[in-house]
């Protein structure tokens, strides 16, 4: 009995430990896909932000832009990553003055212009949300190699969305710079963005 229940565990560390390192190595892989592929990465387009207006890549020309992909209906990694922002963004004081920060849904259907405008303050004042038809929002997903798809057996208006989970600096000139994979603290990235932009 004894030894049949340390099989169990033991199986059950090694398949814990085989999904790790799967997690581990799609994350990974994933970032250097992004930043093997620089010059791919980003590109022209046509949304509305949370306010209503229409806007697109031009109107934030001058500025660095600080960009996440996400839904908000997602239970927790999303949250996360926009507090991470807002967090580097405190951290940087002044310099963050020279950055707009983006928050990009990957789910128009629920995420509609005065949704937006609720959830995004919760996490910085000067955060946009942006959305638009669906083939807008996939357009932009696809110029940024974002992946985004409802998640398997969800139905009903509850479901979830899996997607990849970067957060991506781009110069003022429309330019990729740099990708912070999910997970990054908020002190890393805003040293990273310091040491990237200057001040």
């Amino acid at each position: 009995m004894k030894a049949r229940i340390l099989r169990i565990a033991l199986a059950s560390l090694v398949g814990l430990a085989l999904a790790a390192g799967i997690a581990w190595w799609q994350v990974r892989h994933a970032t250097q896909q992004v930043e093997t592929s620089a010059a791919a990465v980003g590109g022209p387009f046509r949304l509305t932000d949370h306010t209503g207006k229409t806007v697109t890549d031009a109107d934030y020309r001058g500025k660095y832009l600080l960009i996440y992909f996400g839904y908000t209906f997602c239970p927790d990694v999303c949250p996360t990553e926009l507090s991470t922002m807002a967090a580097s963004l405190d951290k940087l004081g002044p310099t963050a003055d020279r950055i707009q920060p983006l928050f990009i849904t990957i789910d128009p259907e629920r995420d509609t212009v005065a949704h937006m405008a609720d959830y995004v303050p919760l996490f910085h004042p000067r955060l946009v949300g942006l959305t638009g038809t669906p083939d807008e929002v996939r357009a932009v997903a696809k110029a940024y190699r974002v992946y985004a798809a409802k998640a398997p057996g969800s139905s009903g208006e509850g479901y979830l969305m899996d997607h990849s989970s970067f957060v991506y600096l781009m110069g003022p000139d429309g330019k990729f710079i740099a990708v912070f994979p999910g997970g990054t603290s908020p002190e890393k990235m805003a040293t990273d963005i310091k040491k990237r932009i200057g001040g």
